[in-house]
């Protein structure tokens, strides 16, 4: 059976200092594009998954130039709408060792944030699809962006699409008047997998582990079952709560592996040491997007899906940029213990 996945949000151009310039010394910035739900799309279509990305791009130089981007990835772009006036910015500082990364928006009134309900077609969006999935970061744009997210979400579920959904709590990103936890709620019951990390079960849910401490370096995956059973008390329609493990030693130097829960079982990933980060924006994403193809490639094998999620996402911290150029050969390599580097020739 041929897979589809589609994804909705809002994707931005990035604008980051070179190398680990501070915004304050930077005279140029390297212009890539790159948002929550177009990150997981291109890694799913690099594992040859038909990815359907929809958005709303403003029809100028600038939206169509990041339309081509999509496209060359193998991202479908039919469904994308055109119209607003600009496309989000985000601008990145890259932290160094004991200074962490920065990051600051500049996406108030984009084409996105400006989307409202019955702009989108979703029979016709979601027609074929195997797969829907979107993030927290869509209705933290605009009461619109949510409203559209809602529509989505309930197409699918009427439709029996499966219904990913990343809680990715941005704080800086509620600003129309409503918090985390008022919207968020409603659109995560219609969600039948679930993924997020230490702070955004907390802070979108108000649910928490018990003594966590992820600066310390270590995070111990155990604490999070009682966090995933929560999560399935109050969202029923959820089989599947997965969390990813970061523990920082340091801006370069972070440990990575992530936990899933069925319903009765926490199955663990390895955990990687990452030593020499190139770049981290985009490391759950590309998890996501693992952790999806690995749900449709194996779906009676969930410890092979997280394995995979978690051993993609890690090759991610080694590519610039938002996007996950990877290979399935180059995820199973890992994942079967070859962290070598070796030269391929």
């Amino acid at each position: 059976m041929k897979q589809k996945v589609v994804t909705f949000g809002e994707i931005m151009l990035r604008l980051a200092t070179p190398g680990y310039l501070r915004f304050s010394q930077a005279t140029e910035y390297s212009a890539t594009f790159g948002g929550g739900e177009a990150n997981v799309a291109v890694s799913l279509a690099n594992y040859g998954i038909d990815a359907q990305f929809v958005t709303r791009l403003p029809k100028n130089d600038i939206g169509r130039a990041c339309m081509m981007d999509l496209r060359k990835y193998g991202v479908g772009v039919d469904n994308i709408l055109w119209g607003g006036d600009r496309l989000g910015i985000y601008f990145l500082e890259t932290g160094a060792v004991s200074r962490g990364s920065k990051v600051v928006y500049d996406r108030a009134h984009s084409a996105v944030a400006e989307i409202k309900p019955g702009m989108i077609d979703w029979d016709k969006v979601l027609d074929g699809a195997t797969f829907f999935h979107w993030t927290g970061i869509t209705p933290a744009i605009s009461q619109g962006a949510a409203d559209v997210c809602l529509e989505g979400i309930r197409k699918a579920n009427e439709k029996g699409i499966p219904v990913s959904c990343d809680l990715n709590y941005r704080k800086n990103l509620w600003k129309y008047g409503k918090t985390a936890d008022q919207v968020m709620p409603e659109l995560v019951a219609g969600c039948d997998v679930i993924l997020g990390n230490e702070e955004d079960a907390e802070k979108v849910l108000g649910i928490k582990p018990e003594g966590l401490d992820v600066t310390a370096g270590h995070v111990e995956a155990q604490a999070y079952e009682s966090v995933s059973k929560q999560i399935m008390s109050r969202f029923p329609r959820c089989k599947k709560v997965i969390t990813t493990l970061r523990g920082s030693i340091n801006a370069n130097h972070n440990s990575w592996s992530g936990v899933l829960w069925d319903g009765s079982k926490l199955f663990i990933a390895p955990t990687y040491q990452i030593t020499d980060i190139v770049d981290r924006v985009g490391g759950g994403d590309s998890f996501m997007g693992g952790l999806i193809y690995g749900l449709l490639t194996w779906p009676a094998d969930d410890q092979k899906a997280l394995n995979f999620a978690v051993a993609a996402s890690c090759l991610k911290h080694t590519i610039y940029g938002d996007f996950n150029q990877v290979a399935v050969d180059e995820v199973m390599k890992l994942m079967e213990g070859d962290a070598s580097g070796r030269v391929a020739r």
